[in-house]
């Protein structure tokens, strides 16, 4: 892979775990060889690799993709939950 590739396509991702898995999923796209989905969206890609490409592809905003919305994860209170019988004994020798 071209390192000025990555840093240019790192300025458009920002978060480099999600462009490894962009450029993984692109990549493979690219080598499974028949549709629409494995034609290079850039032109000139004569003498590069599927990885450098794809970091074309995204470098050059030709490629598309959403960050899912974070959601805080609630745990259940317990209230209303019985406790295993056993821990009435193991409570009641301490």
């Amino acid at each position: 892979m071209n390192a000025d590739l990555v840093k240019k396509a790192l300025e458009v991702v920002v978060n480099p775990n999600v462009l490894v898995n962009l450029i993984s999923k692109r990549v493979r796209q690219l080598n499974s060889g028949g549709g629409r989905a494995s034609r290079p969206l850039v032109a000139d890609v004569a003498n590069l690799g599927a990885a450098d490409i794809a970091l074309r592809e995204i470098a050059e905003g030709k490629m598309g993709w959403e960050m899912p919305e974070i959601i805080a994860l609630t745990h259940p209170t317990g209230k209303r939950r019985k406790r295993p019988q056993h821990w009435a004994k193991l409570q009641a020798a301490a």
